[in-house]
């Protein structure tokens, strides 16, 4: 049972607009899972008055879904598990309502109670709150506050004018994702040996519009394509295919509501939207021992990024731990790789769940039994079907049981069944080299469309870290 309370007074509401609860929706993928909800078939005893708005929601489960909604002091309760807030039973409600489709009605008896808490409340407020404007103003709405048992805090209230607030950006990212379509039309027309590619200032200029458009993620991908062209023999096929997946991500981006929800949160955090910690800590957790299996820094746009990749010893499955340091700050250090922690982890949604924020240790950390590892076949299947659930990713691990190797001028890992080669001017290859002894060793690596990068050998006494280090004179002293 959720349930939320306004923490202040406010004046009577008239009926909301779409948009305004479509602001309200915790990630895309809700939207995606009210909609079906939200026609009157569905609903039963659905009603509303000047306070409230009520309805049972028929579904799957053996009885129906009681949801009520304050659509003045903006609280919410459903009898439904839903850790979101509001869920989808209560977006779909208030969807209905706001399309005219909920007759006005008594408020029945499982709504009662909570209808007279709320407006008790808003009195018991107002008899003690001071007057500040004469009663002609009206009274934005506030942010609901508060958490129930097990929920993250409540979603900001989106303004009352659409234009403004959440409904406003919504409208700058399609903006902006319908001005990079025609830019890369434009691109495309007048193909890659066009020389306002070769200056930097033609992406710097597009990366703007898209940070003005709040499309952060995409306006990254186009600043690091700039430093691709002529840097080296083969840029030509790198430019195109990440011009491809820029077009991919503006056509998903303004489909959003169309795709299956994990597949429409993985593309709503690939062009920049950002999803609150508070929302990833009300998930459910994933508890197991986690093996630090690697770390990689990289610099990007001016930051220094830290990864580090887990998985568990029970699962297998893989989780990632991002960092980030500005200049003068520091990297996060508390998952040594070669240790293992038994932990809560709690995934941000998306297609393949990778990114994770750590949760309670249930233990303190100590060293990781021996790791083992993949094929290079099992490795090239885990590659294609994280590629295939999310074609714009260019990071992926891997652990695989193979040995360096030096084939037609590069290096490579391989096994009996196959090989993959790594990135040229691979780091710690020399220790990779003495580690491995010329035979096969557990290597965890990052799967990138150039090649792997090796991020730390297991032996069976200890981990050897092997990956990029973020510049010592970048970070604060310490970092």
């Amino acid at each position: 049972m959720s349930d939320v309370v306004p923490a202040a007074p406010v004046v009577a509401a008239a009926r909301w607009q779409v948009e305004q609860v479509l602001a309200l929706a915790p990630r895309p993928s809700s939207l995606t899972a009210a909609q079906p909800l939200a026609v009157p078939g569905r609903w039963v005893g659905a009603g509303c008055n000047t306070r409230a708005v009520w309805g049972r929601c028929t579904g799957s489960s053996a009885e129906p879904y009681e949801c009520v909604v304050d659509h003045v002091g903006v609280a919410f309760r459903c009898s439904c598990p839903s850790r979101l807030l509001p869920c989808k039973h209560l977006l779909a409600l208030l969807l209905l309502w706001a399309r005219g489709q909920v007759a006005e009605g008594e408020v029945p008896s499982f709504a009662a109670a909570a209808v007279a808490l709320w407006a008790a409340k808003q009195r018991a407020a107002e008899s003690a709150a001071p007057v500040l404007a004469p009663a002609s103003v009206p009274v934005p709405l506030p942010s609901p506050v508060g958490e129930a048992a097990g929920q993250g805090a409540a979603p900001a209230l989106p303004p009352r004018d659409p234009s403004a607030g959440r409904d406003d950006r919504v409208a700058r990212m399609a903006a902006g994702l319908a001005e990079l379509d025609r830019w890369l039309d434009d691109r495309v027309r007048t193909g890659l040996a066009d020389p306002a590619l070769a200056r930097y200032g033609t992406w710097d200029d597009l990366a703007a519009r898209l940070i003005d458009a709040q499309v952060g993620g995409l306006a990254n991908r186009v600043r690091r394509l700039a430093g691709v062209v002529g840097a080296h023999a083969e840029w030509h096929q790198q430019v195109l295919a990440e011009l491809g997946v820029l077009h991919l991500l503006a056509t998903a981006g303004r489909q959003m509501g169309s795709l299956p929800p994990p597949l429409a949160d993985s593309v709503a955090a690939a062009i920049g939207w950002q999803v609150r910690q508070a929302d990833v800590l009300a998930g459910l957790p994933h508890t197991d021992h986690w093996v630090v299996m690697g770390r990689s820094d990289v610099r990007e746009d001016r930051i220094e990024v830290r990864r580090i990749w887990l998985r568990g010893a029970v699962t297998a499955t893989w989780a990632m731990v991002l960092s980030f340091a500005a200049y003068g700050q520091s990297l996060d250090t508390s998952l040594v790789v070669g240790t293992q922690a038994h932990a809560d982890l709690f995934r941000y949604p998306g297609a393949l769940g990778l990114r994770v924020l750590v949760g309670r240790h249930h233990a303190d950390p100590a060293p990781a039994a021996q790791v083992t590892g993949c094929t290079i076949s099992e490795a090239c299947a885990q590659i294609g079907a994280a590629v295939a659930a999310e074609p714009w990713i260019d990071r992926y691990p891997v652990c695989v049981a193979a040995a360096p190797a030096r084939v037609k001028g590069r290096w490579v890992l391989t096994d009996a069944v196959g090989s993959l080669p790594l990135v040229e001017g691979a780091t710690g290859m020399g220790a990779l080299l003495a580690c491995s002894e010329g035979r096969p060793v557990p290597v965890t690596a990052e799967w990138t469309p150039r090649g792997l990068v090796p991020l730390t050998a297991h032996l069976a006494d200890r981990a050897v870290d092997l990956g990029p280090t973020a510049d010592p004179s970048f970070l604060a002293a310490g970092g």
